[in-house]
């Protein structure tokens, strides 16, 4: 496949993780943008380490942190996004939504928000009844962000464990379910930019 742009690799950015260093929903995430690498794109992780440094998004004037301003211009120049959240009582976590809050500071831009660019979603929880609603609110935020959720989105059943020592995939299922979602983000992203 070609670049973008006269051979320019796409940008895929990842937003996700929990405060916990190697979360379940971080190496979820790291699949996917692994997948998007196998197919030539340029990633970038913003995970949950970064997330813990984020201040809580106040919407009044002021100055925007450092660490807002990253996240923020990264989504900017990116081709596309996927955006991964453990599900806590049935919807997405406090850090991911305070990621996806701060990028108001895009509301006046050309291209606010996510507008225009493929959106891949990936969920992890204790169980499936908060998979399967923490999806649903995730993709519904995403396309209020004027993002376009990708056809699939990975909801992933960690009771049994997802990953091995090494971060892969234990089930075949999960590692398909994660691959779609870059696949999907990485298709719609070139088909967007006319390659």
């Amino acid at each position: 496949m070609s670049g973008l742009d006269g051979g320019r690799r796409p940008i895929i950015v990842g937003i996700g993780g929990t405060i916990r260093a190697g979360s379940t929903t971080e190496t979820a995430l790291i699949c996917a943008l692994k997948r998007a690498e196998e197919l030539g794109a340029e990633t970038r992780l913003f995970g949950g380490e970064f997330l813990a440094r984020l201040p809580i998004f106040d919407p009044r004037p002021g100055d925007p942190t450092p660490e807002q301003m990253e996240l923020v211009e990264a989504v900017r120049n990116c081709d596309g996004v996927i955006v991964g959240s453990p599900g806590y009582h049935g919807s997405i976590s406090g850090v991911v939504k305070n990621a996806l809050d701060t990028l108001e500071i895009t509301a006046k831009d050309a291209t606010p928000y996510f507008h225009g660019r493929p959106v891949g979603a990936v969920v992890t929880a204790y169980g499936w009844q908060a998979t399967g609603s923490t999806l649903s609110a995730l993709r519904g935020i995403i396309h209020a962000m004027r993002g376009w959720p990708t056809p699939f989105g990975a909801a992933l059943n960690s009771t049994a464990g997802l990953f091995d020592e090494t971060g892969a995939c234990r089930d075949a299922k999960d590692a398909w379910a994660l691959g779609t979602v870059a696949e999907q983000v990485m298709e719609f992203a070139r088909m967007r930019s006319g390659a």
